[in-house]
Formats: C-alpha cells, structure tokens, sequence
C-alpha cells in the first residue's frame, strides 16, 4: 500500500505543480505569486478549483487604514482600552498541541495528550502587556487567538479597518465568510500541524507568518492519532499580578478524544530530531512540504483540507498582528475522497489511539 500512496503524493503534486523530491528545504516549493489580485475567475480556476495555495502581494491591502495604524505602539491599545479580550495562556507557546501527560509518566496507555490554552478574559492593554513579555523561560506564553468570529466580536470596535471581506474571494467563493478572526502573538507562539474545513484568507498586517504546508493527499505522513484531552488551568498566582501565574495540565473530565497530528516539524535538538525521523518516516522521508513567509500586507490563500503548521516573528512593535476569513468549504466529492484515503490504514498512519510507539517516542526523548 505504501508504494501506492507514494505514486498518489506524486501525482497530486504534478497536478498542482510542486516538485516531488524528498524533504529538503533547499528543494521545498514556493507557494505561486501574484503581484495584484486575482479576478474571481482566474482564482476560482487557477486555485479554488484544484486546491492550489496562493500568495497576493501586498497591493491587495493597500487600501486597509489597519496596514498604517495597527503597527503603531499606541493605536489598537488606544482603541481597545477598555475592551475586555480573551487570552490563550501556555507555558511553552503550544496551545491545541501534543504535550506530555501528566498522569502516565511511564505508565501505560499513550504518553501524550491533546492540551488545550487556559483562557482569561483580561482588558486589551493587559493582553498587550503579557504577549509582548512571553517567555518560556519564565514558564508562561500568551496568545490573543480567540477563533469565534472575534474580530467582529471582541475586536469589533477596529474591524472597519480592514475590509469586511476579500471581494474577489467572496464572488469565487459564492459566498461571505463565516468567520473572521484577530491574531496578536510573538515569536514564542507555535501552531502544530493541523487543518482546517474552511478556505482560509490569511492576512499578516505586523511581522512575519511562516507556514509549513502539505496537501490532503498527503493525510498518512501527519500520523493522526487520537489522544485525550487536557487543558491548561492556573495553579498560583501571587499578589504582583499576572506574570506571576503558573499553569498547570489536567486531563478533561469526562474523557474527550481528539484526532491529531504526532508529527513535530521543527524539533529543538538533533536528539529529538532522530527520535521524530525514526518514529515517522512517512514524514521525513518523503516530498518537501510547501514554505511561504506572509509578511505584512501579504494574503496566503490556504485552501480547505490543506495540513498547515505555523510560527510567526514578530514587528518593530514587538507583536505579530494577523487576520484570517474563514470561508466554509464545499463538501463536495474530494471531502469523499479525503475522507476514504483517511480510511486507509497504513502502517498504523491512520486516526487510532496512540499507543507504544508514542510511548517509545517520549521515553526516548526523555
């Protein structure tokens, strides 16, 4: 079977005309560039209709009040002085991501838990205040990623800085889109492998966005797993405020399970790096993922479905400042097909509980 899948990644990337070669950056292939905005037909064509990723320059934002004044230091802050947001809180700046479990070190059962971010709701210039002094060093990371439509919600008091939707998308899409969203961070917030059932307008207005992308096809090399879920809670806090708090992982109760990726692109040692390559090699030997840096200004169409992990670096304002359409995908004949090639189980690639070998994985790095 995995000959077969190996021909299918092959084909795939032929048709949206990506090189197959093995995973190597210097080989990885750039997303295809546009200086102006498509016409609705030329996008729905070239991109909506074959799943291919797409970059716009910034001459698509021009026109955004947000590009001039969100990288200033004082205007959101200004703006939203006395609006109360919702915080992520992470000690390592991984939030919805694998971390170890806190009840079975060395016991039986998977090793690794699906964590989800501590949310607080705190006034903006605090959220401000925290995400600009994350350090994982000090054991707390903070992340404005509030993923409910929070732009015209909690933020709506800047939304008419941006356009309330991407016109040409809309018409190719044949529809508004459902949500969208504000991101504020810095460089210590990573987000893991995943994907999305939305076509997705990411726009960077402060600093830098680096994706890592895969297509579909290419669902066994993320080794989906199913693990239980935990979420981070405040263990303490002391009477100097909020960078004193320390967080803490507990397992949800009742058991919830979440299908997610095993795979850690990026690893911090040459030791981890062995382990990951070892323990999942669909992945590290197999074609290079997609690189694209969307800076400010820039929009990164994501098409539905397409597996995507994300780092960021930071303005001269010290924030990475973003904001992403969400578009609900068409569930149409390739969500059948995706979902039978998930179906697939090869060589214990496919969506099951996390066994052995994620437990070898974390006594090995350990």
């Amino acid at each position: 079977m995995e000959p077969a899948l190996r021909e299918l990644w092959a084909e795939s990337r032929d048709l949206l005309g990506l090189p197959s070669s093995s995973l190597d950056a210097a080989a990885a292939a750039a997303v295809p560039r546009v200086d102006l905005p498509p016409t609705p037909l030329a996008f729905l064509r070239d991109h909506v209709s074959p799943g291919r990723p797409l970059l716009v320059s910034a001459a698509a934002t021009r026109h955004w009040p947000a590009v001039s004044l969100w990288p200033t230091a004082s205007y959101l802050t200004d703006a939203l002085r006395s609006t109360a947001v919702s915080l992520h809180l992470t000690p390592d700046g991984r939030a919805d991501a694998l971390a170890s479990h806190p009840r079975r070190p060395g016991g039986p059962g998977p090793s690794r838990c699906f964590a989800s971010a501590h949310v607080r709701r705190v006034d903006f210039p605090t959220a401000v205040r925290l995400i600009r002094a994350s350090d994982p060093a000090a054991g707390l990371v903070a992340y404005a990623q509030q993923q409910d439509d929070c732009l015209r919600g909690e933020y709506a008091a800047v939304a008419g800085d941006v356009d309330a939707h991407v016109p040409w998308a809309s018409e190719a899409l044949g529809c508004l889109p459902e949500a969208v969203n504000l991101w504020i961070g810095n460089a210590h917030s990573v987000t893991s492998f995943h994907k999305d059932h939305y076509d997705n307008i990411y726009v960077v207005v402060s600093g830098e966005k680096h994706f890592l992308l895969l297509p579909p096809t290419e669902h066994h090399r993320l080794y989906v797993r199913e693990y239980p879920a935990a979420r981070y809670v405040a263990a303490e806090q002391d009477s100097e405020g909020e960078h004193q708090l320390r967080l803490k992982l507990e397992m949800e109760e009742p058991e919830r399970i979440v299908p997610w990726s095993s795979v850690d692109p990026c690893p911090a040692s040459p030791e981890e790096m062995a382990v990951q390559a070892s323990s999942f090699p669909l992945y590290f030997d197999g074609p290079a993922p997609m690189r694209c840096t969307v800076r400010a200004g820039e929009m990164l169409y994501l098409p539905s479905m397409w597996f995507h992990h994300v780092s960021q670096s930071p303005g001269s304002n010290g924030l990475t400042i973003a904001v992403n359409y969400w578009y609900d995908m068409q569930f149409d004949i390739k969500y059948a097909y995706f979902n039978f090639l998930r179906s697939l189980d090869i060589d214990g690639c496919s969506s099951g509980k996390a066994g052995a070998l994620e437990g070898d994985l974390e006594e090995k790095k350990d």
